[in-house]
């Protein structure tokens, strides 16, 4: 109480025990969390192949953002089928490249990289701009395996493997 009467802008700002003790007060407000290096709701995303609606995405300077992840942990890994908002639509992708920390053997990109599909996992686009991680082939197998959806279509047009 006292303290918030002496923060107060009044007559008592000039002196500089009050100030310092005013900063200080301010500072715990805001949150300094660090950054999270994974793929989670509202995390902005780079369309990496050739289809329309994400060549405009991309060249507005919109890229799209992850709506829901399609796994238990809701937090995205390689391979990982995700729901995106892009253009004003809702878009299925597939998660190809990402900077958080990977397994050992699969390579850590500089961007979150994904590729449009439609619903029965043929890709929107007909051509992939980046190399693909080659660990991608075993994930989407398994993933089309268990699904009714062939997601390695994305892996037919893929053109340089890393």
């Amino acid at each position: 109480m006292i303290l918030k009467q002496l923060c107060a802008p009044s007559r008592y700002q000039h002196f500089s025990k009050i100030s310092s003790v005013c900063s200080n007060n301010k500072s715990r407000l805001i949150s300094t969390s660090a950054a999270v290096c994974e793929i989670q709701k509202m995390t902005r995303l780079r369309v990496v192949d050739n289809s329309p609606i994400g060549k405009l995405a991309m060249a507005e300077g919109k890229p799209p953002k992850c709506i829901h992840v399609y796994n238990k942990t809701g937090i995205g890994k390689i391979g990982d089928i995700v729901l995106v908002a892009i253009k004003g639509e809702k878009k299925k992708a597939v998660l190809v490249g990402l900077k958080q920390n990977q397994a050992p053997k699969v390579p850590k990109f500089d961007s979150n990289n994904i590729v449009l599909i439609d619903d029965n996992g043929t890709p929107l686009g007909t051509r992939v701009h980046v190399p693909i991680p080659t660990i991608l082939r075993t994930i989407l197998k398994e993933k089309t395996l268990a699904k009714g959806a062939d997601y390695t279509k994305v892996l037919g047009i893929a053109s340089r493997f890393i």
